[in-house]
């Protein structure tokens, strides 16, 4: 096996869902983010990540947030509009002990309130865990 092939098995964008040519909008960027993460996402795409100013729709949304950061169901909410029905959003939050934690319950509300299903929390970095967040298709469609 090559180099190349086991790092795109072990990278935690390959194992969060990111795939070549897609565009992936990041919300909430601070000097604290993962900048390993970031990096192995842009290689996995094959292109940056896209700001929050960005006035397209994008395939997914990478959302780095903190327990300061407002009301994380609002900002899901939000998020819901960046991205193309049944995209998905990794919700990235400070692990436990670290400033900013998220309890899971509040994710999961928030998730839910916000009409996203939540996958199970992964450590994606030493300070940050992750929630791959997907939108149902059918909850996008007008009824």
């Amino acid at each position: 096996m090559s180099a190349t092939a086991d790092h795109a098995e072990t990278s935690p964008a390959v194992r969060l869902g990111f795939q070549p040519e897609q565009v992936v909008q990041e919300i909430g960027y601070d000097e604290d983010v993962d900048q390993e993460l970031r990096e192995a996402i842009e290689q996995v795409i094959g292109s940056d990540l896209v700001d929050e100013d960005y006035d397209d729709v994008a395939d997914a949304v990478v959302l780095w947030f903190r327990d300061e950061d407002g009301d994380l169901t609002d900002v899901l909410v939000d998020a819901t509009t960046y991205i193309e029905e049944g995209g998905s959003i990794l919700l990235l939050t400070p692990k436990t002990g670290r400033d900013g934690y998220v309890e899971p319950s509040d994710i999961s509300e928030a998730a839910t309130t916000a009409g996203l299903s939540a996958s199970k929390s992964v450590s994606v970095g030493k300070d940050w865990s992750g929630s791959r967040l997907v939108t149902p298709k059918a909850a996008k469609s007008k009824k």
